[in-house]
């Protein structure tokens, strides 16, 4: 199976089409095409190994932001201060997502407060195998978030915008270090920092390999920092998205998916696709 972070390239196409002009308007027939022409390019590339799509999107109202009120809060910062619209490039967007969710021949899972990463995860725990007997998975995303994903033997994981295949020699490291030194991107302090360092742009302590060594026994942590771990590890540890959600997403990717391709041609002539017509094998 193909693991599809969605959102992501979905903002990376946005990205690219916009290039240096941040306060352009978003095309959103062009967005649509690009979006869809990175799906179809990725789909021939890797379907005959991997198996089909499954579509992973981002829901509203993050679980994590109720967990923990700083999540992402730079990224909301940033927009507001931004000359773009985003109010009206998140409904082009999502416009787009459930025209593929309705007329394309791929299961989308999208599940209430839950992110992209949460439905990979889940899903990634549930197939993964320590040997690589179990079905091939492929993570089609840049985010490095999910190298915890890569100590399974039948996980690769690949970055569709710098094209090429994202490895590490020690994922359970990784995590273990991704967990105590935050995710300055996600809005998440490392191990010795407040919960609201970053968003009032307090300096962070640095966290340096000597204390890394010596903090991965539990009992070398003081109260605080075996907190601020807690904190971290159920923000970034794709094993503590809560089971309610977990639930939902396996009940959602045991559906039998119903989709076929009989409705893309009416969709690709209705939305004037005309180039993408020549390649609608490939969807």
């Amino acid at each position: 199976m193909i693991l599809v972070d969605f959102n992501q390239i979905m903002i990376a196409n946005l990205m690219m089409q916009l290039g240096n002009h941040k306060n352009a308007e978003v095309d959103e027939n062009m967005l649509r095409h690009m979006i869809l022409n990175s799906l179809r390019s990725n789909r021939q590339k890797f379907t005959a190994e991997y198996g089909e799509f499954i579509i992973c999107a981002d829901d509203k109202n993050y679980w994590r932001r109720a967990a923990f009120p700083y999540y992402k809060a730079s990224r909301k910062k940033n927009r507001e201060e931004s000359e773009l619209d985003w109010n009206a490039i998140f409904t082009a967007l999502n416009k787009i997502r459930e025209e593929i969710k309705t007329f394309f021949p791929y299961k989308v899972i999208q599940i209430e407060t839950a992110e992209a990463d949460d439905i990979i995860g889940t899903i990634v725990h549930q197939e993964g195998t320590p040997l690589n007997t179990g079905e091939k998975i492929l993570i089609l995303s840049s985010d490095k978030d999910y190298i915890q994903l890569h100590k399974y033997a039948n996980v690769d994981q690949y970055d569709p915008a710098r094209k090429k295949f994202i490895k590490h020699s020690d994922p359970k490291q990784y995590l273990y270090e991704h967990i105590m030194k935050g995710d300055t991107g996600d809005g998440i302090p490392n191990v010795l920092s407040p919960d609201n360092c970053l968003v009032v742009g307090e300096r962070q302590k640095p966290v340096t390999q000597k204390r890394l060594a010596e903090w991965t026994d539990p009992k070398n942590m003081n109260e605080q920092l075996l907190r601020n771990f807690k904190r971290n590890e159920t923000l970034i540890d794709l094993t503590q998205v809560p089971e309610r959600i977990k639930e939902q997403i396996i009940d959602r990717y045991n559906e039998v998916n119903t989709n076929d391709r009989s409705q893309l041609f009416n969709y690709f002539m209705a939305n004037k696709l005309r180039n993408l017509m020549e390649n609608i094998q490939d969807f």
